[in-house]
């Protein structure tokens, strides 16, 4: 076995070990980026429905005031409103949920699960708190969430929602007296909760672990590559040229020229010492023949 070949095997053993540690460290950064990069964009959908939100309770609600007396519009609604942007947002964000569940809601449809609920009531208990990551199981998957709390920070909500004789007479027609009612300011009534399956920041996190895999292999490859080059030009070529001219006086030819190797490395030493070795047999021979 030559020693290029020994070489390369041990830089092989090292490209393997090296690439298995990489992969165990950036498999980690990688998951861990690629769902912070999940939840901004959840943040970022949850913003653009809160924008609407503002939007439909300052400037287009009251335009509609007067009509909702004989005619409930549920575009006056803010939830609605939100409700609507996503699902046009949804064909950009194909992957994601939006909910707005609450704990007392006008339509029925809005009423929270249990994992909502927990939710809710966890953002209810930490008035502070203006968001809440959560991580669930499902049949399906692990699922990320992103939530807000949904409180009664203006009058807007409570003309609706605290008292049936306080609503417009049109919604309680549709929705009736029962569902809806009893919202108080300052209470923790609901949640905005964006949801998306944990494959997609892991399918973004394996993507990103390939193309890093790779990058670092063809690395790996350029440098055993560039090393072989400087192993053969300074290293094994020097070392057979030595070889040969120390097989050429083993076998009596004493007029082989010095090698001559102006470099100051371990080579250059062996070139000097092989001379060194050369002249002195070739004083011995020369002292024997006399």
């Amino acid at each position: 076995m030559t020693f290029r070949v020994k070489f390369n095997l041990v830089m092989l053993v090292a490209l393997l070990v090296g690439l298995g540690l990489a992969e165990l460290f950036l498999n980690t950064v990688s998951e861990r980026g690629a769902k912070r990069a999940v939840l901004a964009e959840a943040a970022a959908v949850m913003g653009a429905a809160d924008a609407t939100i503002h939007y439909t309770d300052q400037q287009v609600s009251p335009l509609l005031n007067r009509q909702m007396k004989a005619q409930f519009l549920p575009q006056s609604i803010p939830f609605y409103a939100a409700q609507q942007t996503f699902q046009l947002m949804a064909t950009a964000f194909p992957d994601y949920a939006f909910r707005q569940p609450t704990t007392n809601p006008t339509n029925p449809a809005d009423r929270p699960v249990p994992w909502e609920a927990d939710i809710i009531k966890k953002l209810g208990e930490q008035p502070n708190l203006d968001h809440l990551v959560v991580e669930r199981r499902t049949s399906t998957g692990k699922v990320l969430s992103y939530a807000r709390p949904v409180r009664i920070n203006s009058d807007t909500c409570l003309a609706c929602h605290s008292t049936p004789a306080a609503a417009p007479a049109s919604m309680v027609d549709i929705y009736g007296r029962e569902n809806g009612f009893g919202w108080k300011a300052g209470d923790t009534v609901g949640a905005q909760i964006v949801s998306v399956p944990e494959r997609v920041p892991l399918t973004r996190a394996r993507s990103n672990l390939y193309l890093l895999m790779g990058g670092l292999t063809i690395i790996f490859v350029l440098m055993l590559f560039l090393l072989n080059l400087l192993l053969h030009l300074f290293i094994i070529v020097p070392v057979r040229r030595i070889s040969k001219l120390a097989d050429e006086v083993s076998l009596g030819n004493m007029e082989v020229p010095e090698f001559e190797l102006s470099s100051r490395d371990e080579i250059g030493s062996l070139a000097v010492s092989f001379n060194r070795m050369r002249r002195s047999l070739v004083a011995a021979m020369g002292m024997l023949n006399e």
